[in-house]
């Protein structure tokens, strides 16, 4: 899970007439600034925000508190809305034409946002700590990110910012109702905060209950949601090392080992289940950070490697369950007709499907960029098999 500090690229500097350097680390993939000036307690809002729009980071020298409170002025900076139209019935300047360019626009301001604010960097030790005034002890949180560190280096705060949520998320966890329990994510591996598609697996009528598949397992949470059924032996695949351990983690924790198994593997484990449950990324759209894979899936991929493969992995007269939001519909992205042609090209006819409504709070914000869609949005189980 950790990159060797050899394999890391450098981030330089020149501070009080030296030149310096160190290693640099993004778990977005983002390669160092090129231009980086030395920033610190008398370094104004106004003059972070213009450098940094201007792709030159500030590696910060101040007390930690204050950087936080730079990081959140130059936030505020970022929240500028479209300019209101002049006359009833003109577009406002800047403001979308249809779903589909805001959920693009949408998507740039978001880049652009995420760009800017990972700007203001910070000096890591070898051991993860923070040599800064006022610094909180961060080094289990970024230890469970990164792994060992073995020499200093540069991160942005905002990245560190969300690695303390996700060691706080994973120390907590998240409950689920439908397990009465904790689920635990890891940095890097989606958390099931939308409950709505666990409740759908934990309410349909079970085909059977001696095996079933769980492909793109993640934290593991429909795996046990499975066991907790009842269901003898579960095989939950992936492909990324954190969520594989992820979900052995909490599989162990909640008592399943004995059904569960965790395999890494593309999509489906060898062999033949009479159930397959999948929830794949529910937006067709390019990812800008690990985490937001499991949202957002280009061209569909993994829904279509789930479908084409579906009938060579499934038993006579087996379901495989399509765990999917029709948001992508909402937005434009991908039309109901086509995801149904999928279906019927993969060799597969539809059982019947589920639907529940979202819960999340953004549904129900009409400030939101995207609350038209969200606000029609449903979450369907769709139960699949051979034609």
């Amino acid at each position: 899970m950790s990159e060797a500090a050899s394999e890391l690229p450098r981030i330089h500097w020149t501070e009080d007439g030296t030149e310096r350097s160190a290693a640099w680390r993004s778990e977005a993939g983002n390669p160092p600034p090129r231009r980086v000036v030395v920033a610190d307690d008398t370094t104004s809002a106004d003059t972070a925000y213009r450098l940094a729009c201007e792709g030159t980071a500030l590696l910060w020298r101040g007390d930690f508190q204050n950087a936080r409170q730079l990081l959140n002025a130059m936030a505020r900076r970022t929240e500028r809305k479209p300019k209101k139209a002049s006359r009833p019935g003109q577009k406002a300047k800047g403001a979308p034409g249809s779903a589909t360019e805001a959920f693009h626009l949408h998507r740039l301001a978001q880049s652009q946002r995420a760009r800017t604010l990972g700007m203001l960097l910070l000096p890591f030790e070898a051991d993860h700590s923070v040599p800064l005034r006022r610094a909180p002890d961060v080094r289990e949180a970024c230890e469970q990110a990164y792994g060992p560190a073995g020499e200093p280096y540069v991160a942005s705060l905002r990245e560190l910012l969300g690695m303390i949520g996700a060691y706080e998320w994973r120390r907590k966890g998240v409950e689920i109702p439908a397990l009465e329990d904790r689920i635990h994510p890891w940095y890097g591996v989606f958390s099931p905060v939308r409950g709505e598609y666990v409740d759908l697996v934990a309410a349909e009528p079970l085909p059977s209950k001696t095996l079933a598949f769980d492909i793109g397992t993640g934290t593991g949470v429909l795996a046990a949601v499975l066991a907790r059924r009842g269901v003898q032996r579960i095989v939950g695949t992936d492909q990324d090392p954190r969520a594989l351990a992820c979900a052995r983690e909490n599989i162990g924790q909640l008592g399943y080992a004995a059904q569960v198994e965790i395999v890494q593997a593309d999509l489906f484990p060898e062999g033949r289940a009479p159930l397959v449950v999948c929830n794949p990324p529910w937006v067709p759209a390019r990812p800008s950070s690990p985490v937001e894979r499991a949202v957002y899936d280009p061209d569909s991929a993994m829904l279509r490697g789930f479908l084409d493969g579906l009938a060579a992995h499934l038993e006579p007269g087996g379901e495989g369950w399509l765990l999917l939001s029709d948001l992508a519909e909402h937005l434009g992205l991908r039309p109901r007709a086509q995801l149904e042609g999928w279906i019927e090209a993969a060799g597969l006819k539809v059982l019947g499907r589920s639907d529940i409504r979202p819960r999340h709070p953004r549904a129900a914000d009409p400030s939101d960029p995207l609350h038209a869609a969200r606000s029609a949005e449903v979450t369907s189980l769709w139960r699949l098999g051979v034609r």
